[in-house]
């Protein structure tokens, strides 16, 4: 059976649950909760799996906050055995527009500590990352608040319909492969 590694990068805690940088979590638990699976805490992150149609989908949550999620990427690709054209990470991207989606197969960081710490551990810019726009629509000097800040409820009213379209993104990633997900999805 084919595996993957379905990362969505988020900050544990109440607190972070509903921000804008948690899109990661909320993505996975979107997906896990339409699919009825759920989530366990095991080492370096809470994870669920997935089965569709001939393909295992680790789900990986990482529980060391968002700035170390590099450490807990490496552990589950390692303990797994899942080569790093499986991997998938999942993180908000301020240089989209709210719920405008990019999936590509390496990149930089883009000024991510999510990424900027996977690369780091990774040792490569070479792994497919799949963005999900927030925008930036804050005023200057207040990109930590805004990307921390919850969702406005406009961007709440029209979530649970990119939700869904992120869950196919996911689904299409191990069935039809990347590029073919990339020209199917990317700007959608």
């Amino acid at each position: 059976m084919k595996k993957f590694l379905i990362v969505g990068l988020g900050n544990l805690g109440e607190k972070y649950a509903d921000t804008r940088h948690n899109i990661g979590f909320k993505i996975l638990d979107y997906l896990a909760d339409s699919n009825d699976v759920s989530f366990v805490t095991l080492k370096l992150g809470d994870i669920s799996t997935l089965k569709i149609k001939g393909r295992s989908l680790v789900l990986l949550k990482p529980n060391t906050y968002m700035n170390l999620s590099g450490k807990a990427i490496k552990y589950w690709l390692e303990k797994e055995k899942i080569p790093l054209e499986n991997l998938l990470v999942i993180t908000d991207d301020l240089n989209l527009p709210f719920g405008a989606l990019r999936l590509k197969i390496k990149g930089s960081d883009g000024g991510h500590n999510g990424l900027k710490d996977t690369q780091d551990k990774l040792q490569t810019t070479k792994y497919n990352r799949f963005r999900f726009g927030i925008s930036d629509e804050f005023s200057k000097g207040r990109q930590v608040d805004y990307v921390l800040g919850e969702w406005s409820d406009e961007e709440n009213s029209k979530l649970k319909e990119r939700l869904n379209v992120s869950a196919e993104v996911i689904k299409s990633f191990a069935l039809a492969g990347v590029n073919n997900t990339m020209n199917q999805f990317n700007g959608k």
